[in-house]
């Protein structure tokens, strides 16, 4: 196995455990109010500042890649975030739940402005032509990690209790992280190489990255309240369907394991057609499926739960598409460390806005109306978003005279 996809099969499996890690607690919070006695929305409140620092973290890990190791910096989160969960799964208080929280999601931000820039780079030495390809491969994993946290918590919390929940998947991300440290050596950042790099017009970039913040914002909250309310939105409204937690687990695993697929099917479709084309279709299918995620019931509630899942995941592809093909590799772990401060840092909202919502009686389909609103924004900015990635035709039709500042484009 070569060195570059020995590399990229690790960021792989880093992706799984940071999106699994930072979905167990809302399913294990479904176990733990017998052991704290407080209600759904105060124990999940407690995850606020994990997500917080999920988002915010993301700025100096992006940093930390660029100036110091990008290498180094996936191994100190192989073995933060598991040290940190196993240190959760041991609390007995709010306040040191809390603690453990915040500290996963803090190790939880190295992962994507490292990983992503790392999966980038390491692209072009594999001969590979096809960016959107390995974007989507790495996003299936990362959404089997939001598939699997719901199926392996339900099953573990039944089992052995929440706490294991936490503590066994924290040891196994040490033991990858040692078994990482051992097989990548230090000299696994290269610096980019391959095609040279075009600048990219102002305009075009100004408009690209706009649509990007907004998209972030909008779609961070999206991704985020729809998964973690997903095990509870199942759990009240196909309870008589599925009684047990494993069953719900299950069910909630297979939605997301089918929305995971988004992402392989985009990652192939953004190497055939333009950004926007796909970006319209994608974002047209939100606000609606979320409505209808909001008022729906029994069985039929999988089928707007489905169209959720595949619109949200596969928004995430197009959006790392947008930073790799609109930055160049010097600058890009620290470009997607912004892309992901606003995706994530958004996203913290999500917590208080279920916790508001549900603990006032407002219901899911209040909930899902408010997120279906921010859908639709999605897609007004897919409207206004440039023609495509930055080709040739689009230097032609929106020209304007580079400066030194200009950004650069990597045509990954």
């Amino acid at each position: 196995m070569s060195l570059a996809r020995r590399v990229i099969n690790y960021v792989n499996i880093a992706h799984l455990f940071d999106h699994m890690f930072m979905l167990i607690f809302p399913t294990a919070v479904l176990a733990m109010g017998a052991d704290f006695g407080n209600s759904y929305g105060e124990l999940l409140a407690l995850s606020i500042g994990g997500f917080i620092a999920f988002g915010a973290g993301s700025i100096p890990s992006g940093w930390l890649g660029d100036k110091w190791s990008r290498r180094n910096m996936l191994g100190v989160f192989f073995l933060g975030i598991g040290t940190a969960a196993i240190f959760t799964g041991l609390t007995s208080s709010m306040i040191t739940l809390a603690i453990g929280l915040t500290l996963m999601g803090l190790f939880a931000s190295i992962y994507h402005p490292v990983g992503t820039a790392m999966l980038t780079a390491h692209a072009d030495s594999l001969g590979s032509e096809t960016l959107g390809r390995e974007l989507g491969l790495n996003g299936v994993w990362g959404n089997v990690g939001v598939a699997c946290a719901a199926l392996v918590t339900g099953a573990i919390a039944q089992f052995l209790g929440w706490r294991f929940a936490f503590i066994l998947p924290g040891a196994i991300s040490i033991l990858f992280g040692i078994a990482y440290l051992a097989m990548v050596p230090e000299h696994a950042s290269p610096p980019r190489k391959g095609r040279p790099q075009k600048a990219v017009p102002r305009a075009i970039a100004m408009r690209a990255f706009a649509v990007l913040a907004v998209v972030g914002v909008s779609g961070g909250v999206v991704f985020n309240a729809a998964t973690i309310v997903l095990p509870k939105l199942f759990s009240e409204r196909m309870h008589d369907l599925i009684g047990t937690p494993v069953g719900i687990s299950l069910l909630v695993f297979v939605v997301y394991l089918a929305g995971a697929m988004a992402q392989l099917i985009i990652g192939r479709l953004v190497d055939r057609y333009t950004l926007k084309q796909i970006f319209v279709v994608v974002s047209f299918l939100q606000a609606p499926c979320l409505l209808l995620a909001g008022f729906t019931e029994s069985w039929w509630l999988i089928l707007p739960c489905l169209g959720v899942m595949f619109a949200v995941f596969g928004q995430v592809t197009i959006n790392d598409t947008m930073v790799a093909r609109y930055t160049s590799d010097e600058w890009r772990a620290r470009a997607f460390s912004l892309r992901y401060l606003l995706s994530f840092g958004a996203s913290a909202t999500a917590v208080p806005l279920i916790a508001l919502v549900y603990e006032r009686g407002g219901g899911f389909d209040t909930l899902f109306g408010v997120l279906a609103v921010l859908g639709f924004s999605i897609f007004l900015s897919a409207l206004v978003f440039p023609g495509g990635s930055p080709t040739e035709e689009d230097m032609r039709k929106e020209a304007v005279p580079p400066s030194a500042a200009t950004p650069q484009v990597s045509r990954a």
